[in-house]
């Protein structure tokens, strides 16, 4: 681990810092060793090995989301540049060989320009190891009729990180909505979210931005409740729609323990036999 990374976790207020990683330290942390005591969450990214340990103990403890290979997907219009398209397609691409990296465009000239980009850039990269499979296995352009079907078809792919290029960025805030980050316009691009802006970049992969967002401080908290009824009338009065509710469902157990408080505090009948249990 870089030594800035570490004095960055001590100036941030970090209590505990470990300097070990890969499926070892999730293991470490989710049922503690002779030094490392056992935490309840593990949260943060990986990769596949990572990603892997921390599904299979989901329950063990808790963790943030299940994560896949990083996603890329460009929305773009013919006043997009192409050659900025083509950059920040591959600047995801180099996560690994299985990162998808897509571009949805209105302009099939502008897709056809992006390709050629690709394919000049791509050998010139020193990751090209990583980004040459991932665009060859998982890259797509994709041309549409309108700005209205690209969003639709963003949305239906629901990728992690959506970059806007369009003439009016902002439409993509009224017209999506399963994304895991949005970053909009030209001057945002997928890597400042990774290293600079300051969002949080632990997001949702494989289609899970349909139904969750990303890491955020609320996964650090845990909702708890607790009810106290203490005025007898109304317990009597919740006993007997407790009673109703139940039996409805067939749940008699749970009828009989509001029974018993309509009984005790408003006198009622128990609509069952206390001696014969029926």
């Amino acid at each position: 681990m870089p030594a800035a990374t570490v004095a960055a976790m001590h100036l941030a207020g970090a209590d505990e810092i470990y300097l070990l990683g890969g499926v070892q330290a999730v293991a470490a942390l989710a049922v503690g060793t002779e030094t490392i005591g056992s935490v309840p969450m593990i949260a943060g990214p990986g990769n596949a090995y990572v990603a892997e340990a921390k599904r299979q103990l989901f329950g063990e403890v808790g963790i943030d989301l299940f994560a896949g290979p990083t996603e890329i997907l460009v929305v773009a219009d013919e006043h997009a540049d192409p050659f900025v398209v083509a950059v920040d397609l591959l600047s995801q691409a180099e996560h690994g060989p299985d990162s998808p990296a897509v571009l949805v465009t209105t302009s099939e000239a502008l897709g056809r320009e992006v390709e050629r980009h690709v394919e000049r850039l791509l050998p010139t990269m020193p990751t090209r190891d990583f980004a040459g499979p991932a665009w060859r296995d998982h890259g797509e352009i994709v041309v549409v009729d309108s700005l209205d079907e690209a969003f639709a078809v963003a949305d239906s792919y629901a990728s992690e990180h959506v970059e806007i290029l369009t003439e009016e960025p902002r439409r993509a805030l009224e017209r999506m909505r399963d994304y895991g980050a949005l970053f909009l316009g030209e001057g945002t691009c997928v890597s400042y979210g990774d290293k600079v802006i300051g969002t949080n970049h632990v997001l949702p992969t494989r289609g899970a931005a349909r139904y969750t967002g990303g890491l955020w401080v609320g996964k650090y908290l845990k909702t708890v409740t607790y009810q106290e009824v203490t005025d007898p009338s109304s317990s009597a009065l919740l006993g007997e729609v407790c009673g109703r509710a139940a039996r409805v469902e067939l749940f008699e157990g749970h009828a009989r323990s509001g029974d018993v408080r309509a009984a005790k505090y408003a006198g009622a009948a128990l609509p069952w036999n206390e001696e014969a249990g029926a």
